[in-house]
């Protein structure tokens, strides 16, 4: 008989239940866990990972410009830039900078000055920005870094454009250098100009036409993810190329006239009188750019800074230097522009003295050169003549004369940094010094001493006024800039000068004939370098004490500490039939311009009327510009 089995439904009831409510409780476990997830991200931590998410979302990357290029007007390169390696940070897609700097402290040398400028950085640039950590690394450091970059999260290497100088000193005080981006750089630059940009011209060419050199930045704007791996390019401005400069300056004159100079402090300035063009711009000691352009290290930049013969001093630019009896050519001009005659005499006892005065301003020779024109004045530099003459004038006829011819005043040229030295008059004491003029001012005046000041660029600026018998154009040093992205080269047009204070052309013949004689006449103060030239040379020499002498004691050299003793001064142009260079040449404590000043400015002459100005003698291709239509002229204005 078979057995009936009767399910128990109340059994099996209870089991179910027993079993949905476990599930229910797993299941709302699973929605608190959710929903706490939830809570935790959108409450608790949304502005952190709102911002985390927006920044690593959209990037906007700058794209840095490739600077300009400095030449000469020979096609030498200046200044130009090299591939470097630089480790680089992206605060925003750095864990914990802190930890990051340490751990890449293991691997690469950081200084406390790479981590302070760093920081420095970080204050003032966006988040995700790259920001430069240390410059320059070495393959071994850029080898390490490349083999633990899996684990240094928002740093990495990238292959730079850097500044290099690949002349080193030469012409250091005419190109400059670049620098890195200051603090005080920070407060006056336009910051959204130099965005993911470290550099800036510091000095000489580089920094006056930073605007032309700079180029404008690019910037990609791209999507990455929440690693900060880029996922796809939104946009792109490509960046436009910094414009390169031709100068007029040769490197090789300006290397003729570096050597020259050797390592005595001086300066040497010549320029085209046609053109205004400056040929060489020497000033010295110099020094290497290189070592400005990653952040000089506070040892040699203090051998610079203290160094007695101050290699830091631009002195073609900003040297003030007596001038000695290089003003007496000037002076001449005056007194003939104002009606004394050029056959006038003066007799040189080998002393002056005014009306009513025991006081005796000496001459050069102490016996005197008797019975003097102004030719035979000039050509051997008689104090006396000019004593008397700067007596005759008076001081406020020097000083509107001196004034119109250049001095005192600054030049245009198109660099920073020039000094306009200093032409005394009567007003200008009084309000400096609270003092009134006296007589024995003047007459030291008529001889370039006092408190007469001139720099070698204006030396050579207001001789080419001379030299061009009544006019002159504005020193320039850039003549031409080439646009890259066009290929067009913008020609700058010479501009002339509005000084010229000689009615008379004539003037000009009378003393431009005595200079002549200073160089090529048996009794000339320059002779020493008419010597077998092949061209004829109108020159002043020059020498301008650097401390006075007591009214009976004689100077000598020997005697006196070498700082103390005279600076020594040239200046000339040539060739007098139809002048191409007018130089200015200042040797520091040299003593006599015609022996220490003289033959640099003859060595400095003849490599520029022999060798650069006919090129194919040294097999050097000229630089060419396109042809007219691809050429745009303007004037130079300053940088």
């Amino acid at each position: 008989m078979s057995q009936i089995r009767i399910k128990d439904y109340a059994d099996e009831a209870r089991i179910f239940y027993a079993r949905l409510f476990i599930l229910s409780i797993v299941i709302l476990i699973l929605v608190c866990l959710l929903l706490g997830r939830i809570i935790y991200l959108q409450v608790m931590n949304y502005d952190h990972y709102v911002t985390l998410s927006q920044k690593n979302r959209i990037s906007v990357l700058p794209i840095i410009p490739v600077r300009g290029l400095i030449l000469d007007r020979s096609g030498a390169v200046l200044a130009q830039n090299f591939l470097a390696y630089t480790l680089e940070i992206v605060p925003d897609q750095a864990e914990n900078v802190p930890d990051l700097l340490r751990e890449l402290g293991k691997l690469v040398q950081l200084t406390p000055k790479d981590l302070k400028r760093f920081t420095r950085l970080r204050k003032d640039r966006k988040g995700f920005e790259s920001l430069p950590l240390r410059h320059r690394l070495s393959e071994v450091e850029a080898a390490r870094f490349a083999v633990n970059r899996h684990r240094l999260r928002g740093a990495d290497l990238r292959a730079r454009l850097q500044r290099h100088y690949p002349m080193g000193s030469l012409g250091v005080h005419l190109v400059g250098y670049v620098g890195r981006i200051s603090d005080s750089d920070l407060k006056r630059i336009d910051k959204a100009a130099y965005r993911g940009m470290n550099y800036l011209g510091k000095l000489g060419v580089e920094a006056s036409y930073e605007d032309i050199l700079r180029g404008r930045a690019g910037y990609e704007q791209i999507e990455t993810n929440a690693h900060g791996r880029r996922v796809r390019l939104l946009d792109r401005r490509k960046p436009r190329a910094g414009k390169n400069l031709y100068l007029s300056v040769d490197a090789r004159l300006q290397a003729v006239a570096e050597q020259a100079l050797g390592t005595r402090r001086g300066a040497v300035v010549a320029m085209d009188p046609k053109t205004g063009g400056v040929l060489t711009f020497v000033s010295t000691p110099t020094y290497d750019p290189n070592l400005f352009v990653n952040g000089i290290d506070e040892a040699s930049y203090s051998l610079l800074r203290e160094s007695p013969d101050k290699p830091l001093i631009n002195r073609a630019l900003a040297g003030q230097y007596a001038p000695g009896s290089t003003i007496k050519v000037f002076l001449g001009l005056a007194a003939l522009e104002f009606g004394r005659k050029a056959s006038k005499r003066t007799f040189c006892p080998g002393y002056f003295t005014l009306r009513h005065s025991r006081h005796r301003y000496r001459c050069w020779r102490k016996s005197g050169h008797g019975s003097v024109d102004l030719r035979r004045a000039i050509v051997e530099s008689c104090d006396v003549y000019f004593y008397d003459l700067a007596a005759e004038l008076g001081i406020n006829k020097v000083y509107d004369f001196l004034t119109g011819m250049g001095f005192g005043r600054y030049t245009g040229i198109d660099l920073d940094g020039e000094k306009r030295g200093l032409i005394p008059s009567p007003e200008w004491k009084r309000r400096i010094h609270n003092q009134p003029w006296y007589p024995g001012e003047t007459v030291i005046t008529g001889i370039g001493q006092g408190f007469t000041l001139v720099t070698p660029l204006q030396l050579a600026h207001s001789l080419s006024f001379i030299a061009n018998r009544g006019f002159g154009m504005q020193p320039r040093v850039v003549y031409a800039i080439e646009d890259r992205a066009n290929k067009v080269i913008e020609l700058l047009k010479p501009v002339p000068s509005d000084l010229n204070p000689v009615k008379n052309k004539q003037h000009y013949d009378v003393v431009i004939k005595a200079m002549t004689d200073v160089v090529h006449g048996p009794s000339g103060t320059g002779r020493r370098i008419g010597y077998n030239a092949k061209y004829k040379i109108a020159g002043k020499t020059g020498t301008s004490q650097v401390i006075g002498i007591k009214q009976n004691e004689v100077y000598k050299e020997k005697n006196v500490a070498e700082r103390h003793r005279d600076h020594a001064l040239f200046v000339a142009f040539a060739p007098v039939e139809d002048p191409q260079i007018a130089i200015a040449v200042i040797v520091e404590n040299g003593g006599h311009g015609g022996s220490a000043a003289a033959p640099i400015a003859r060595k400095v002459m003849d490599y520029y009327l022999y060798k650069v100005l006919p090129q194919k003698a040294l097999g050097v291709t000229p630089f060419v510009a396109p042809p007219e239509d691809k050429v745009k002229k303007r004037q130079l204005g300053r940088g």
